[in-house]
């Protein structure tokens, strides 16, 4: 497990690296691409092998069988999180996306109210406009260096036309790994206002030294007739190209209304995502995050250090995910004026506003990779606002 490896990763089919320049105008010759959500690590050895399984085999046909898939689903979920899925309330989705599409169609109509706490995973409101519903943007507060929610103002915001609620947890860009607490308050929430609880928890697996992510299901009993969880080990061992999620469901009713809209999808199942999930979700796969989590959080201590010594310049302390989410509001410069700054420094990132309400003065950056390419990125980020020191 050595991280500090670097790998060439242009012209490889990269997004983060072959798409740089068109998105960001940021040649991938000079540049430092932390924008995507994926990382410049290799899957673990265990993922490698049950690859080359599958060349030797030499056969790619249409995928079934997933008996093994589920019980490592199962395996992972009870020894990482504490909590055992249904086996026959798991449904497997092309990615999580997918899986919030289906949800959609599921249980909104057009028009419909979706909540969403912003700012948020920018495809969330994204695909809400796109299916024809309404994204319902709660902003989150910021005090000190880390994101709460405040739902005596949400409560204010609501009409009574929202269905749905759509929760990033851990969060996403904000870093937060919310707490018990928390949860019961959106739970109640999702209550109170009769919503569909879609708990996205792609992240779950991604939590820093001294902090615990905390299912939804172990939250309150009392809202399994509502809650939808959304998982997968994309995020977690870097096979975001398998595109393979888990939508899981434990309400009888609420997993017919699904398997609707999955037959409505009319697709079949990726067997490259399910094959190196199935691996990873293992003892093996775990000794790798075990040590990935270690390095991302040396990673997160440089870059925060670095990054909160300038002048100006606010990193939400990051307690999950690998995405920092940096404050600039107290440059006094404008959001255009940051964004050039950045650009002209050679480093891809992703611009807040696309999160939603309350990312006007933000930008996201992407932390796991080599911790040189950090060191690197502190560096020119002081160089870029040398002005305010």
């Amino acid at each position: 497990m050595n991280f500090d490896q670097i790998i060439e990763r242009r012209g490889t089919h990269s997004a983060k690296w072959d798409n740089m320049e068109a998105f960001s105008g940021i040649s991938p010759d000079e540049g430092i691409p932390m924008w995507v959500a994926d990382m410049e690590f290799r899957a673990p050895e265990v993922v490698q092998r049950a690859l080359q399984k599958m060349v030797d085999h030499g056969i790619y046909g249409y995928y079934g069988g997933n008996d093994s898939y589920l019980d490592a689903v199962q395996w992972w979920a009870e020894n990482r999180h504490g909590w055992l899925p249904p086996r026959e309330g798991i449904y497997v989705t092309n990615g999580i996306v997918n899986g919030l599409q289906l949800c959609l169609q599921a249980w909104t109509k057009p028009g419909d109210g979706v909540v969403i706490f912003t700012p948020v995973y920018h495809v969330f409101p994204r695909l809400i406009r796109a299916q024809e519903r309404v994204a319902v943007e709660c902003a989150l507060v910021q005090r000190g260096d880390r994101y709460e929610m405040d739902f005596d103002t949400y409560e204010s915001q609501m009409t009574g036309n929202e269905k749905m609620l759509v929760l990033c947890s851990p969060h996403n860009p904000g870093g937060r790994v919310w707490s018990p607490e928390e949860l019961q308050q959106v739970a109640d929430f999702a209550k109170r206002h009769d919503l569909i609880l879609v708990s996205d928890e792609i992240h779950c697996d991604l939590t820093l030294p001294g902090h615990t992510h905390t299912a939804m299901t172990r939250v309150d009993p009392s809202i399994m007739d509502r809650l939808v969880m959304m998982t997968s080990a994309t995020k977690t061992f870097n096979l975001a190209g398998g595109h393979v999620g888990n939508v899981i469901i434990c309400d009888e009713k609420l997993r017919r209304d699904f398997a609707k809209a999955l037959a409505s999808f009319g697709g079949s199942q990726n067997s490259f995502g399910q094959v190196m999930s199935e691996a990873a979700y293992s003892p093996e796969g775990a000794e790798w995050l075990d040590a990935l989590l270690v390095y991302l959080a040396e990673n997160a201590r440089i870059f925060e250090e670095g990054v909160n010594a300038i002048p100006g310049l606010q990193v939400q302390h990051l307690e999950g995910t690998y995405l920092a989410w940096v404050d600039f509001s107290g440059t006094g410069m404008t959001p255009e004026e940051v964004r050039t700054r950045i650009k002209d420094a050679g480093i891809a990132v992703n611009d807040g506003i696309s999160f939603g309400k309350g990312g006007e003065d933000y930008q996201r950056f992407n932390l796991a990779t080599q911790k040189v390419r950090v060191e690197e990125v502190v560096r020119r980020m002081r160089a870029a606002f040398s002005d305010l020191q």
